[in-house]
């Protein structure tokens, strides 16, 4: 069997925040790719606007480099299990992962999600302990960590026998010893490591064509662009090809333009042979996981496998009395047009009509996936309304079941009573305690997912921001009964349309909690702030105060108010019931009731009440 040894095929994979994406820059650095006058930026494959103001990786990327006569194509994947789809497709493309696992914090819950997808794969590991010049690094029982996690996650023989390698990406250095004095100012350990231990792919560049595609991309100049693996054969630009569709229907296209990955550029090149990642266009209506063969030899590769969706939102036209202020584009044709072209790169989304024209159920992997959507319409210029996530239930041999997710948190040992009776009040089940010393505790818990929506903001109060909170999916499991979760508090709701004033503002401070400052429009049925207790409270926040020319006896004290609290686009969807909605243009977001009129509302109210009594 041949093999291809000038090519190496990995994946970087990690939990969030444990330095992939640094590593990767300091692997471009070092190697000899990048020309000397290349000024790279931190975290240089964060490319979006979002992922480098919030330090996460949301899509996969793809670099190659250049390492003594071999290219290594590296994929860097995200680490948030929202964004879990885009890992399990790239695993087909790889030979073999660079697991990151950070040498203080050790395996965390997504740490478990993608070794779990690369090890279904049966891919070859390589685990890089990061971050080795940490005061507080632990290097030798996060390695113990990692192998138990292996064990369980029922890794065989050779994939147990895992090499180790010690790095501190933001440093630039590496070794293969543990000790931090050891480590070089050098990532070959790393690159010399990929090249010994993972497989070269097979060259079968003279059997008939199986190129798959794993990724889109959307490019206005040649549309979309078909990113993946050319697992046998070769594919020339010119060729006339047939493309395996999903549903078994068979389409023949002409390749119109080839690219290579080079450093961190697209470059085009005129032929790819077994073994190369490639991106190529010419296909106008290709998805992932569908088959490029020759036309005479028509044979399909198996189908990928994502993942469904677990939590649903309605997106609706804005109707708030505010509408079409703020927005380039508010109609319903032109969110449709843009929810429909999120789908041509975004696989793990669903996008569903409803009855009304004006509104779709749109389906994603948390409610970081779809607040992330909602995120960049609105920096594009959108209008939109939104309702409360909903989790999916479905129904497996006549049992309905929830998502359940795998909660992990590390607090303060002081905050652990109440996190584990507001996690037990959410129908979350403890799985593990352990102590992680310097007053630290670990707790595990599988929660349902609809347990979790809204959690967040309550667990950072009740560990005053020290503690940390990382979930991921786990699984199906029957539905449990009664209602989880959901706010406690009622809303604060204006019941006039004018300007907030700092007087009217004093007077509901006593009531709750304030979102809006002086000066701000409101309209009827907006959501101004939080009540204290549990119900909804209709306040008046325009009223000004009266002049009279009688002279007061506090005329001199000057008028203070609390600052307001401001919401951003998480906690709002968060904060949100059954019965609202948040309102998204490009400069503002607001909170309203469904029914902006208090009357109709009441009314409306009282119908659900007599309703549920007669069930």
């Amino acid at each position: 069997m041949k093999l291809r040894e000038d090519i190496r095929n990995i994946a970087i994979i990690a939990h969030v925040d444990h330095g992939k994406t640094t590593i990767v820059d300091e692997l471009l650095k070092q190697s000899d790719t990048l020309d000397a006058h290349v000024n790279l930026q931190e975290r240089v494959m964060d490319s979006n606007d979002i992922e480098k103001e919030r330090g996460i990786t949301i899509l996969s990327k793809n670099t190659a480099i250049n390492y003594k006569n071999t290219k290594i194509n590296i994929m860097d994947t995200p680490g948030h299990a929202d964004f879990g789809g885009e890992v399990e497709r790239i695993m087909k493309m790889v030979d073999g992962v660079l697991l990151v696992v950070d040498a203080y914090e050790g395996t965390m819950p997504q740490t478990r999600f993608v070794l779990k997808k690369a090890l279904e794969q049966k891919l070859t590991p390589i685990v890089v302990i990061n971050k080795i010049d940490k005061p507080s690094a632990r290097p030798q029982e996060v390695v113990d960590e990692v192998l138990e996690l292996f064990i369980e996650l029922g890794a065989d023989d050779d994939q147990l026998e895992f090499p180790v390698v010690y790095t501190s990406g933001i440093n630039g250095t590496s070794s293969l010893s543990e000790d931090p004095k050891d480590q070089e100012k050098t990532m070959n350990p790393v690159l010399d490591t990929i090249i010994s231990r993972i497989p070269a792919p097979i060259d079968n560049s003279d059997e008939p064509l199986q190129f798959q595609v794993s990724l889109l991309d959307y490019n206005e100049y040649v549309g979309r662009v078909g990113i993946g693996r050319v697992f046998r054969g070769a594919i020339k630009v010119g060729d006339q090809v047939s493309l395996m569709k999903l549903d078994g229907s068979v389409k023949n296209f002409r390749v119109t333009k080839l690219f290579g990955f080079f450093g961190l550029k697209r470059v085009e090149i005129e032929e790819a042979k077994a073994g190369e990642l490639i991106a190529v266009s010419g296909m106008e209506d290709i998805f992932v996981g569908e088959t490029v063969t020759p036309v005479d030899h028509q044979d399909a590769l198996p189908i990928l496998h994502i993942d469904e969706p677990t939590l649903q939102m309605t997106f609706l036209v804005n109707n708030s009395p505010f509408a079409g202020r703020e927005g380039k584009y508010v109609t319903a044709r032109k969110i449709e047009e843009r929810l429909l072209t999120q789908l041509q790169t975004d696989v793990s989304l669903k996008v569903d009509p409803t009855d009304s024209p004006d509104a779709w159920i749109v389906s994603g992997r948390g409610e970081l996936h779809l607040s992330i959507l909602i995120e960049n319409m609105r920096r594009e210029g959108f209008e939109l309304q939104v309702s409360r996530p909903k989790v999916i239930v479905k129904e497996f041999d006549g049992v309905k079941c929830e998502p359940f997710e795998r909660v992990q948190i590390d607090t303060p040992e002081e905050y652990m009573g109440s996190v584990i009776e507001s996690l037990s009040q959410r129908k979350g089940e403890m799985q593990d305690m352990i102590h992680t010393g310097n007053g630290q505790m670990r707790l595990v818990f599988l929660a349902p997912a609809r347990g979790l929506i809204g959690y967040r903001t309550e667990f950072m109060s009740m560990t005053r921001g020290y503690g940390i909170m990382n979930h991921t999916f786990d699984s199906y499991l029957p539905l449990l009964a009664g209602t989880i979760g959901g706010r406690r508090n009622g809303a604060l709701v204006s019941i006039d349309t004018g300007k907030a004033t700092t007087y009217s503002i004093m007077s509901v401070e006593e009531r709750g909690t304030v979102f809006v400052e002086p000066g701000t429009e409101v309209y009827e049925g907006m959501i101004v702030g939080e009540n204290s207790r549990e119900r909804d409270l209709t306040v008046n926040i325009t009223r000004a105060k009266q002049m009279t020319n009688v002279r007061s006896a506090t005329k001199d004290q000057t008028s203070v108010i609390k600052k307001p609290k401001t919401l951003t686009l998480e906690e709002s969807l968060e904060f949100l019931n059954d019965d609202e909605y948040c309102e998204v243009t490009p400069d503002s977001i607001r909170l309203r009731k469904q029914i902006l009129h208090k009357n109709e509302r009441e009314k409306a109210a009282k119908k659900k009440k007599m309703a549920e009594d007669d069930k």
